[in-house]
């Protein structure tokens, strides 16, 4: 049963929180480029695309945690310290994401190009930036796991 749920907890991870974490990073360049040339559709229709994948993903992104708790909880490792911190980091970047940056991405959309800034672009990237260094510091935690029996 553990291979199972680590396997589900896995792919999980890659299938929401990939398309979440690219589709943020693409977000602020995307943004620029409507403010640049407000009459350019494609550009237009291409941030909307990027903001409903973050909102999509970030709701289906759910399950990684849901099924990380299930394994952790077979492993018998839910007292670990490099679990507790990746738990953390995790509440922080969904934190980030329903906080920082889903807001700003919906902020851009309404103003739209004539309403939009570059700085406000730029508040967003750091902000995706921050919730991709999140991630990225989960996923290491996640193999590496200090004091596994794994030899990692």
């Amino acid at each position: 049963m553990t291979k199972f749920l680590l396997a589900v907890h896995v792919l999980a991870a890659i299938v929401a929180v990939g398309p979440v974490t690219v589709a943020a990073s693409m977000f602020p360049p995307a943004a620029r480029r409507v403010i640049e040339a407000p009459d350019d559709v494609r550009a237009a229709e291409t941030l909307q695309l990027l903001y409903r994948i973050c909102r999509v993903y970030a709701v289906v992104g759910v399950v990684v945690p849901v099924f990380g708790f299930a394994t952790a909880s077979t492993m018998h490792v839910l007292g670990s310290a490099w679990l507790i911190v990746s738990i953390a980091l995790t509440a922080l970047a969904a934190l980030v994401l329903a906080a920082l940056v889903l807001p700003r991405q919906s902020a851009l959309l309404e103003a739209g190009a004539g309403g939009a800034t570059r700085q406000a672009t730029a508040r967003l990237a750091m902000f995706t930036g921050v919730f991709n260094l999140l991630w990225a510091a989960v996923t290491v935690l996640m193999i590496v796991r200090p004091g596994s029996t794994t030899g990692a």
